[in-house]
């Protein structure tokens, strides 16, 4: 009884909670962006100033990894990319115009970075995609690595589903860019200047919309089954070994 008690609790001390899966994204990604963000506008910093603070943590990260990990975090240097390149287009000045179009830049790199990451066959928005659907589940957890490793029955379907995911933001990011730039040479520069902006929230809200039916949520009806699958050859093994 006491060992049955103690490996139960143990399990469940190792498993990491929705938070510590999320980590990695909140440090790498939403730190770095929610910094800059901030900086430029509640202290009124230079875009170069709030790029040049905001690239703190990205910077470390990459190096901690390189030096200690032996492996270069993408996450991290992919945001850390995104500055130096806006750390460069900073020095452009004297055009209002060029001034909204240089602000696209974060969007493509990390866009063209992501779908970088799927014909590597890493999909990077794996990461923030996969607590939410395992929800700190253990027997999910399983199922999700069956399907990831190929083992599983329908891999192939949620490997597909997975770089779909990817490729969706990657995509939708890009376009993004793409319309801030033509916007910032088509239409009056006060109305760009808060229409940048709202770009950007209509690309995420569309690209939520948009994975979430054609990615997240069949990944997760995948998830299940898998789960549901193994818990009947589970019960299966069972009912054969009470017959012999």
């Amino acid at each position: 009884m006491t060992k049955t008690t103690n490996t139960g609790s143990q399990s469940k001390q190792q498993q990491p909670s929705v938070l510590e899966n999320l980590r990695p994204l909140i440090v790498d990604v939403a730190v770095p962006l929610g910094s800059y963000y901030f900086f430029k506008g509640a202290f009124g910093m230079s875009t170069f100033v709030a790029l040049a603070w905001s690239s703190v943590v990205p910077a470390v990260r990459t190096v901690w990894s390189v030096v200690k990990e032996r492996q270069v975090n993408g996450l991290a240097a992919l945001i850390l990319v995104v500055n130096v390149v806006g750390l460069a287009l900073s020095f452009v000045s004297g055009d209002p115009r060029l001034m909204l179009a240089k602000d696209g830049a974060v969007s493509s790199t990390v866009g063209i970075g992501i779908l970088v990451s799927v014909a590597l066959g890493r999909p990077m928005m794996t990461a923030g995609l996969k607590p939410f659907l395992l929800k700190g589940d253990a027997a999910r957890e399983a199922a999700w690595e069956r399907l990831a490793s190929g083992t599983a029955a329908r891999s192939a379907e949620f490997l597909r589903k997975e770089r779909l995911f990817s490729v969706i933001w990657g995509l939708f990011l890009v376009a993004e860019c793409v319309a801030r730039v033509v916007g910032a040479y088509t239409i009056p520069v006060d109305t760009m200047v808060w229409l940048s902006s709202l770009l950007l929230v209509v690309a995420i809200t569309l690209g939520m919309v948009v994975c979430g039916g054609a990615a997240a949520e069949p990944m997760a009806c995948l998830v299940t089954d898998e789960v549901k699958r193994q818990e009947a050859a589970r019960k299966q093994e069972q009912e054969l070994a009470v017959a012999a």
